[in-house]
C-alpha cells in the first residue's frame, strides 16, 4: 500500500479541524501518516523543549530516541538548518543516530507554528533503503503546514 496524499490530507484536515492542542495534533498526524503507507516503519515527532534540544513526542512504531540535540543526527540537522532531510541511506549519513537498527532511510521535516517558530520535527523512518521521494517531502510539508501553520 502506498499513500494517497489527497486522501491523507483530507482525512487529517477533517480529524484536526478546530483543534489547537499541539500534542493532540501531533498524535493524530503521526497515527494517520503511519497507517497510510507500507514504507513507513516509524513515524513521529520530536518536539523543541529547550534551546537546541528535541524530545520525543507522539509517535507510532517501536521505541525512539528520547532526547536529540540539534547538533546530532538527521532530526537534529532538520531542526538546526530548518531544511527537509531526505536520507536514502542512513548508514551514509555521517552523524546518523541509530534509534532503531531496522531503519534504512529517513525523511525528516521541520514543523513550524503560525508565527514561524520551530516547534519540532516530523520524522518518518523506513526499513527499506531509498524509500522516500521529493514528492513525499513536498506532500508531507504541505500537510504539516496546513495543520501546524494555524496554531
Amino acid at each position: 500500500m502506498q499513500v494517497d496524499y489527497d486522501t491523507l490530507s483530507q482525512t487529517i484536515a477533517a480529524l484536526t479541524e478546530g483543534e489547537a492542542d499541539v500534542v493532540a495534533l501531533m498524535a493524530t498526524v503521526a497515527c494517520e501518516v503511519h497507517h497510510s503507507d507500507d514504507r513507513f516503519d516509524w513515524t513521529g515527532f520530536y518536539r523543541v523543549t529547550a534551546p537546541n534540544l528535541l524530545k520525543i513526542g507522539p509517535y507510532q512504531g517501536g521505541h525512539g530516541c528520547l532526547v536529540i540535540p540539534f547538533e546530532r543526527g538527521v532530526c537534529g540537522a532538520a531542526a538546526r538548518t530548518g531544511e527537509v532531510q531526505l536520507v536514502p541511506d542512513v548508514e551514509a549519513f555521517s552523524d546518523h543516530i541509530a534509534c532503531s537498527s531496522s531503519t534504512r532511510s529517513e525523511l525528516v521535516l521541520p514543523v513550524w507554528d503560525k508565527d514561524g517558530a520551530l516547534i519540532g520535527v516530523f520524522d518518518i523512518d523506513s526499513d527499506q533503503p531509498d524509500a522516500f521521494t521529493r514528492k513525499d517531502a513536498e506532500e508531507m510539508n504541505r500537510i504539516l503546514s496546513a495543520v501546524f501553520g494555524r496554531v
